[in-house]
């Protein structure tokens, strides 16, 4: 029989420590008032009144030229910058043990809203093809506040707001083919959600993702979707407002792949 102070026991892997049965801690006081802003997220989705996506216009896109046998070619080709950016993040990536949680999604949903979108424009009268814009979206979205969260919480705030988001964002673009309640609560509350995790002191040990930059492209681009035609008169139709839309939202990844620029370089002594 082991003794209590028996070396022995020690090293048992039969008697794992305390803190390997019992690793969830008390709830720090930020990762609390996150879970308040995810507990009023949901029930606004759930209990705010619905808006029929029947009622709700689709858009007429100004810029409807074809070039190279590409209908909207504009709307259409400009979503090849997410697709850049993505496939630049994901490299930028395998340089690094010490991303924050959900940067690989997050590449991976510009990727996907390269699809998605580029898919949407193409015929953008077939509303039914917002789904697969939405859900690229939903993916990119759930992974920058997994970043924000981990820049600026926990790790664990991290992991579980990536989650929830992901699951939230994804079911939100299916049920937006009826009801647009939900993924307004999910594009519009998150990103005031963003917004107040960007305006709080980095946690320590975090990498330093300049989440503020990120937001600002993301206003630039709803910006130029808002002035879609008057963009397109003002530059003697060479530009519309939508496809500088989806260029500005490509260089919200610019301030996350900075961050992940590679490390070790050995400065010069001289």
């Amino acid at each position: 029989m082991l003794r209590p102070n028996d070396p022995a026991q020690a090293t048992n892997p039969t008697f794992p420590s305390v803190s390997r049965r019992l690793p969830f801690a008390a709830p720090q006081r930020r990762e609390t008032y996150l879970i308040g802003a995810l507990c009023v997220l949901t029930l606004t989705a759930l209990l705010a009144p619905a808006l029929p996506a029947a009622a709700w216009h689709v858009p007429h896109f100004v810029d409807s030229r074809t070039w190279l046998g590409v209908p909207n070619a504009g709307d259409v080709l400009s979503n090849l910058a997410f697709l850049a950016m993505g496939v630049w993040g994901s490299e930028r990536l395998r340089a690094r043990n010490d991303a924050p949680v959900g940067a690989s999604w997050f590449f991976v949903g510009l990727i996907l809203t390269c699809l998605g979108s580029g898919f949407y424009h193409l015929d953008p009268d077939m509303p039914q093809r917002l789904v697969a814009d939405r859900l690229g979206m939903a993916v990119a979205f759930a992974g920058f506040l997994g970043i924000a969260a981990s820049e600026r919480v926990s790790v664990r705030a991290a992991e579980a707001v990536l989650v929830l988001m992901m699951i939230a964002g994804l079911l939100a673009a299916w049920v937006a083919r009826e009801n647009l309640t939900p993924w307004v609560v999910v594009q519009f509350g998150g990103m005031a959600l963003a917004v107040a995790l960007a305006l709080t002191r980095p946690r320590p040990g975090a990498l330093g993702v300049p989440l503020g930059g990120v937001i600002f492209f993301y206003v630039l681009a709803k910006l130029f979707e808002l002035g879609d035609a008057l963009i397109f008169e003002a530059t003697g139709h060479i530009v519309s407002g939508h496809t500088l839309k989806h260029l500005a939202a490509a260089l919200a990844a610019w301030p996350v792949i900075r961050s992940l620029a590679p490390t070790g370089f050995v400065p010069s002594p001289h």
